[in-house]
């Protein structure tokens, strides 16, 4: 059996190596962090849902959240359900009434841009949490890395960075 673990969007950032736009999931508890790489479409889509910026004519989910509400099928959740191969895996659970239930696949990044927009919550599935920690990254420490190693490493990336690469939703 799954355990899913409630998180929400805590905000976005850019990678401060390669520049890719990252939402950042935070559990409801605030416990658990959980960085997810996404494009910048739709790390944009993202962002003005967050910041509910009203544009004369809808967005691609904004047309999604549309549809779905013309043919009154709920949107009743979505899960961040895998990781592999350093790629995200998402499904969004569509409530078609009646006790039916439709699961579509998705991407993270357009699944969390649809959840923000039906105010649907997010979900992610602890095993997605257990494979991240264990994904390299150039915050992480690399294998027999002292302890002294990693923060010279961190330290000389750290100092590389100026506030707009954090761009403005900081964690």
């Amino acid at each position: 059996m799954k355990m899913l673990l409630e998180m929400k969007v805590k905000g976005l950032t850019l990678d401060p190596v390669t520049s890719t736009p990252i939402v950042i999931l935070k559990d409801v508890d605030g416990k658990t962090a959980l960085p997810i790489w996404i494009g910048l479409m739709e790390a944009s889509a993202i962002a003005m849902e967050l910041e509910k910026v009203q544009l004369s004519r809808p967005m691609t989910h904004d047309l999604i959240r549309n549809i779905l509400g013309t043919l009154h099928i709920r949107l009743s959740k979505i899960v961040v359900s895998d990781l592999r191969d350093n790629t995200f895996y998402a499904s969004i659970y569509l409530d078609l009434g009646d006790g039916k239930e439709q699961v579509i696949d998705s991407r993270p990044s357009d699944a969390i841009a649809l959840a923000l927009r039906t105010s649907s919550p997010i979900f992610v599935d602890q095993v997605v949490i257990e494979k991240s920690r264990k994904t390299d990254t150039p915050l992480r420490s690399s294998e027999g890395e002292t302890a002294e190693e990693r923060k010279k490493r961190l330290e000389e990336l750290l100092e590389k960075l100026s506030p707009e690469d954090f761009g403005k939703y900081k964690m």
